[in-house]
């Protein structure tokens, strides 16, 4: 059975030799987990005794929980035929299909032209519409509602997860509830504490708090022998960074990777200091996405409390409209005063040293227009959220 497991290691590219599965099968033989052994006989216990004598190197550490997974658990990942089908599988079949014809003579207006025939649309609708082009509605091909088809429209209401879409709108009328990046997530993080272990700048600062093992040892000599303890202040990361977050509707399916990063972060930098946006920044951003309307922190704020120490990182997927980056008024869910862009640009202005972090996928980079021009007013500072991409950040910002 256990030669299977190690070939399955070994095709997930796991540099595992056969020694080391040889050490295994000794410490099987040992009963140090098994059946007879009555305090370590569940398969926690195999799992913790095969990382230990296959994997020597904690970058592995993911690498061997997913081929583990894949091996003893795979069972589980047979379809169950008994389970319902999702109501969101089905409701496609339920709504207007629209040809290419239909969808190619789809009206498309500048912003002006938008702005300006949905201020008459909300004068003039007393009822509702589907299916249409012109109205305020569902379906069709309307610059105004959701759930159709519209090259350069206004998505108003139905989160763009649940309604479809295809991430084209110029602007969003829909005020959604965000919750807060979870801190405390293990899982998947290793590698990334590894990769952001390459922005470090050691120091000794504050209380004493650890041994000092050669100086306790010289003292002693030179006192005759009698024991004389010193102590030193403990060693920590002295780097200082300022992590600015994305929420925008289109990172939901970013979360768990976002999670993993923001609970590495949080455990490697002593001084950090987090806050929330949306899509942009603008003139205020916020650290608790419950309360992001009642505990603002203006930006201005910001770049005046935290000095050029700071290594600023934004992570986001930059994916939304030109608009909210380049247009005043642009923004999602209030009329901005002042474009995205202009505050990009004094954050970087602020922290010279500066890096985008991006979940999106590095190859549809190109086909999205906002991140073309977010990469432009980061000055290409935007990495992928890869272990490479981490790498380069962090090599980037150490320097």
């Amino acid at each position: 059975m256990l030669i299977d497991f190690f070939y399955t290691l070994r095709a997930a590219k796991l540099p595992v030799s056969v020694k080391e599965y040889l050490t295994l099968l000794e410490a099987l033989q040992a009963d140090v987990v098994g059946p007879t052994n009555p305090d370590a006989c569940s398969m926690d216990d195999f799992y913790y005794l095969a990382r230990t004598a296959l994997v020597k190197d904690e970058r592995h550490f993911d690498k061997f929980d997913r081929a583990f997974a894949a091996y003893f658990k795979g069972v589980e990942l047979i379809a169950d035929f008994t389970k319902p089908i999702p109501a969101d599988w089905l409701r496609q079949e339920m709504e207007r299909i629209l040809s290419d014809e239909q969808k190619a003579g789809a009206p498309k207006l500048d912003w002006d032209e938008l702005m300006e025939t949905l201020r008459k649309r909300l004068e003039e609708q007393k009822e509702r519409h589907e299916g249409g082009s012109k109205w305020i509605g569902t379906g069709g091909t309307s610059p105004f509602g959701h759930g159709g088809h519209n090259p350069q429209g206004v998505r108003i209401g139905a989160n763009r997860e649940k309604g479809g879409g295809n991430k084209s709108a110029v602007k969003v009328w829909d005020q959604r509830a965000y919750r807060d990046y979870d801190d405390n997530l293990e899982l998947g993080t290793r590698n990334i504490k590894v990769a952001l272990r390459r922005l470090r700048k050691f120091a000794r600062e504050g209380n004493e708090l650890e041994l000092d093992l050669p100086d306790t040892i010289r003292a002693t000599a030179a006192n005759a022998g009698y024991l004389d303890i010193k102590m030193i202040p403990e060693r920590h990361n002295n780097v200082k960074v300022l992590l600015l977050m994305d929420v925008g509707g289109t990172m939901d399916e970013h979360i768990q990777r976002v999670e993993e990063l923001f609970s590495a972060v949080k455990s490697e930098f002593k001084h950090l200091e987090f806050y929330y946006f949306h899509n942009c920044v603008y003139d205020f951003v916020w650290k608790n996405n419950r309360r992001r309307y009642a505990e603002k922190f203006p930006t201005w704020d910001i770049i005046r409390k935290y000095n050029k120490d700071y290594k600023l990182v934004f992570v986001g997927d930059a994916t939304m409209s030109p608009y909210e980056i380049l247009q005043p008024g642009g923004s999602v869910e209030y009329s901005n005063e002042e474009a995205g862009a202009e505050w990009l640009q004094r954050l970087t202005h602020a922290y010279p040293k500066f890096a985008w972090i991006n979940p999106e996928p590095q190859g549809v980079w190109q086909y999205r227009q906002s991140i073309g021009i977010i990469q432009q007013l980061m000055g290409q500072r935007m990495y992928p959220l890869t272990l490479k991409g981490l790498e380069d950040a962090m090599r980037m910002l150490s320097k």
